[in-house]
């Protein structure tokens, strides 16, 4: 049984048809105090909560679905596409939670096992205290991408994302690899972003990342760009909070691609394959 958190329905929906398994029937709602419910009635040996946190009631929401599911099966599995607070896996000052460690501790009590897309950091997984596998959809984005694109490259905004965007090139077929590196100038000490290694003019340039939120590093990124030919932009999770998607545009690229991790406009392909290899 595959039971969808509101945030995730289309990806639990593709999910449910790739494993052939039945979709939970289940009701979101809202009450007048500004508390949620979810409610699920059905019956399963085994549960699989598919459940995006992409915000601080989705991670309530979840929460509430394993209880329910805990309590009519007796396996539960949680996906979560998109771990919300999954960047901060580290105390950056004095006083601060690891809100990584937090959220995964409060999500491993509803579940036996624990499935996650491109976590932003891959040390969250320790943070779980049950089984949890880690997904890699990076490929998946070579999909929507322009079949006749010219001598490609696939560049990640550092060097940290470069694995990422050589599984695009590799699921592609044809390109090369290369990452942004920060130059500062020796005399007005400004700061510029230029890829390490490679040429970019005439060429096709996708910009790969895990996570493209408020947009900014990668409209910073763009501007760097010396002539490309044409500029699209690929991320596994495409937040685009805020004026994100304005940015990109005024940044001038000719397309932007993201996976139903979050689903947005963007989101033009599925996840769900990859996950139902581990499922």
């Amino acid at each position: 049984m595959i039971l969808p958190g509101s945030a995730s329905q289309s990806l639990a929906a593709a999910l449910a048809r790739e494993l052939d398994e039945p979709l939970a029937p289940v009701e979101y709602q809202r009450f007048a105090d500004g508390e949620g419910m979810a409610r699920a009635p059905f019956e399963a040996d085994r549960v699989v909560v598919v459940a995006a946190t992409t915000s601080d009631e989705a991670h309530v929401e979840l929460l509430q679905l394993q209880d329910v599911a805990g309590e009519q099966a007796d396996e539960v599995v949680t996906v979560l596409p998109y771990m919300g607070y999954g960047r901060q896996d580290e105390a950056f000052r004095e006083g601060e939670p690891v809100s990584a460690r937090a959220v995964a501790r409060a999500v491993s009590t509803g579940t036996d096992r624990v499935v996650l897309v491109n976590p932003h950091e891959a040390a969250v997984a320790d943070f779980f205290d049950v089984e949890c596998t880690v997904v890699d959809a990076a490929p998946r984005l070579a999909e929507p991408l322009p079949a006749d694109l010219a001598d490609p490259l696939f560049l990640a905004p550092d060097a940290s994302a470069t694995d990422l965007a050589e599984s695009v090139r590799e699921a592609y077929g044809t390109g090369t690899t290369d990452h942004f590196e920060k130059h500062r100038d020796r005399d007005t000490g400004e700061v510029s972003m230029a890829p390490a290694e490679t040429d970019v003019a005439g060429r096709d340039v996708v910009l790969v990342d895990d996570i493209v939120a408020t947009g900014g590093t990668m409209s910073e990124a763009i501007a760097q760009l010396d002539d490309p030919a044409h500029t699209f932009v690929t991320c596994v999770h495409p937040v685009l909070a805020g004026s994100a998607r304005t940015r990109l545009a005024r940044a001038g690229v000719d397309g932007v691609w993201g996976t139903d991790t979050v689903e947005r406009e963007v989101s033009a392909v599925s996840v769900a394959p990859t996950l139902a290899e581990f499922l």
